[in-house]
């Protein structure tokens, strides 16, 4: 029973009633009331000012007004090094509380969110800003603006190209917010469109006043390989590399350099001036004006070899002028070569003038005049039936041309390369580059031309060959080929006849054939065309002729007996013109031996 009203005691018990603080139910909730009043009412994902109450090495505590204060690394304020407790910051509540209590707040995010908003009205209303490079990026700078990092790329920072972005590195500077990203929250910023229009005004009045002719004072503001621009306060002008000097220039970087300044000439411009050609040679005098009054025609002259063409070399005697030395004055050759055989560019050579034309300010030079001309004594060295080594160069359907030296250049002809051998093409002959034997026929120095012969080197065979080969003498031969209606026959000493297919009839009433070996006599001998006919029917048609063709009583058939016939014939024909001598034959003998020796 006990036990029943104890419990019951307790479940009845009003423990809120107990005052073991001192302060009643409804004191403790006035109080509580009065409390609740003095917090900050705060949500979570907003931006809210608080006041800094301490600041440390690592981190700044802020009061928001709420039941806890927030604390924020000291590297968000990395940007503002003069934070002292008191000041007024702006933070984002990230969470009211986290697991342990604390309230969680970022400077950062709050500088974002309200930079945001702020550089979307800044792009708007077009408001000049101040903002701090950071660092240097590829193509430009990156700003803090507003605590958002900015683009600023580098054909922005200045009218003018910036060769050195680092010097901008940790600096204020003004800009114009001129593009934004909306969906990858990215800024472009311009310092360049300030200056742009601080200078739109003076560029107009600067405009306004050009004049061809007009000489001013520009800043060299860029350097291209096809010329230069110059800053002429605000307006750009264009001096092409062709103006730069009145000598030869290969880049503009060999007279200018960034940022000097110079005087130049206004020569041309468009309508709406918008594209101004300058130059700066026009202000100095032509060199061809102040080219000595007494150089003439005929004159040695040194210079440097500038401008190199297959057809030619330009060299520069003095500061823009040049002579042309063309490619047939550097040689007394006449074969077809390059300038570049000869010199190179950069090179120092010696010239003689040849034309002097002040008025169009042209020049021809020379080289070969330096060197003897191997024609002016062409009769003493190189002189009638001399004899000389020569080199092949070409091949004409007429000849071959030939080099004794250097500048002196021969014809051989084709009827002169060889007394017995029949030649279509020179090619059949020789070779370009072969060395050859060749005499001297004629000279016609006045037209540079020199007439040779390699044949001329040997005696005329034929000479020989017309005592052997009388008409009416006849001579074993075979028959090696036929063709246009004749026969060719192999005679003795390798002399070739030609017998016409009437001529091939044998005794027996049938034609000789190709291979076949048979006495043939000479019915025809032309020792200019080198030419002999022969026929095998006379030797059997003719009776006396065949007395003398046939072998002697006893004699052998056959080869033997033929070439026995032969000899006979030959001896007989021979006694009976007394054309040959024993000396001829001595020298048909030799000259057998020789060609043999060449087969």
């Amino acid at each position: 029973m006990a036990k029943q009203i104890s419990a019951q005691g307790s479940a009845d018990f009003d423990w809120d009633a107990l005052a073991l603080d001192g302060y009643t139910l409804a004191k403790r909730s006035e109080l509580s009331d009065v409390y609740e009043k003095t917090l900050t009412s705060i949500n979570e994902k907003e931006v809210i000012e608080g006041t800094v109450i301490a600041v440390s090495k690592k981190e700044v505590i802020i009061n928001v007004g709420y039941k806890s204060e927030g604390v924020v690394p000291a590297s968000e304020f990395r940007y503002n090094p003069e934070l002292k407790a008191g000041d007024k910051v702006d933070v984002f509540v990230e969470c009211q509380e986290d697991k342990s209590g604390q309230l969680i707040i970022s400077h950062r995010t709050a500088r974002m969110h309200k930079a945001w908003i702020r550089v979307n009205e800044v792009l708007r209303s077009g408001e000049v800003i101040t903002g701090y490079v950071k660092c240097r990026t590829k193509g430009g700078l990156i700003v803090d603006v507003f605590g958002i990092e900015a683009f600023l790329p580098g054909s922005q920072i200045d009218v003018k190209p910036i060769r050195d972005y680092d010097v901008y590195v940790g600096k204020n500077m003004e800009f114009k917010v001129v593009k934004i990203n909306q969906e990858f929250r990215n800024v472009v910023v311009s310092h360049k469109a300030l200056i742009e229009a601080e200078l739109e005004e003076q560029k107009k009045q600067i405009i306004s006043g050009l004049e061809k002719g007009q000489v001013l004072e520009g800043t060299v503001k860029n350097i291209t390989s096809y010329g230069v621009f110059i800053d002429l306060g605000g307006v750009d002008g264009l001096i092409h590399i062709t103006d730069l000097s009145w000598g030869r220039v290969n880049h503009p970087e060999e007279i200018v350099e960034l940022d000097q300044k110079l005087n130049v000439v206004i020569l041309d411009f468009d309508d709406d001036k918008k594209r101004i050609a300058l130059g700066l040679k026009q202000l100095q005098p032509h060199p061809w004006d102040a080219l000595d009054a007494n150089l003439a025609v005929g004159d040695k002259v040194s210079g440097k070899v500038v401008v190199l063409a297959d057809y030619g070399a330009f060299v520069e005697i003095a500061a823009g002028v040049e002579g042309l030395i063309h490619v047939s004055e550097m040689s007394w050759s006449q074969h077809l070569r390059s300038a570049q055989d000869f010199m190179q560019v950069g090179d120092t050579v010696e010239a003689v003038i040849l034309t002097l034309d002040r008025e169009e300010r042209k020049m021809s030079l020379g080289i070969k005049q330096l060197m003897p001309d191997p024609w002016s004594a062409i009769e003493a060295k190189y002189a009638v039936g001399t004899k000389h080594q020569a080199k092949v160069r070409n091949f004409t359907n007429f000849g071959v041309f030939v080099e004794l030296e250097e500048g002196v250049d021969g014809l051989i002809h084709i009827s002169d390369l060889s007394w017995q051998k029949k030649i279509k093409h020179p090619s059949e002959f020789c070779k370009v580059g072969d060395e050859m034997e060749v005499v001297v026929l004629e000279i016609d120095r006045e037209n540079r031309r020199i007439s040779l012969g390699h044949k001329q080197l040997e005696e005329n065979p034929w000479d020989v060959f017309e005592t052997i080969f009388g008409e009416g003498s006849v001579h074993q031969g075979t028959i090696i080929e036929t063709k246009d209606k004749a026969g060719i026959v192999a005679l003795p000493y390798g002399v070739e006849g030609i017998c016409p297919s009437k001529h091939l009839r044998k005794e027996d009433g049938s034609n000789a054939k190709v291979e076949e070996t048979l006495d043939f006599k000479v019915i025809e001998f032309n020792k200019e065309s080198k030419k002999i006919v022969v026929s095998h029917t006379r030797t059997f048609e003719d009776g006396t002729d065949e007395k003398t063709s046939k072998p002697a009583a006893g004699g052998k058939k056959g080869a033997a007996g033929a070439g026995s016939s032969t000899s006979q014939a030959v001896k007989a024909n021979n006694q009976s013109n007394e054309k040959s001598t024993l000396g001829d034959l001595d020298a048909l003998a030799a000259l057998k031996e020789k060609m043999e020796g060449n087969e």
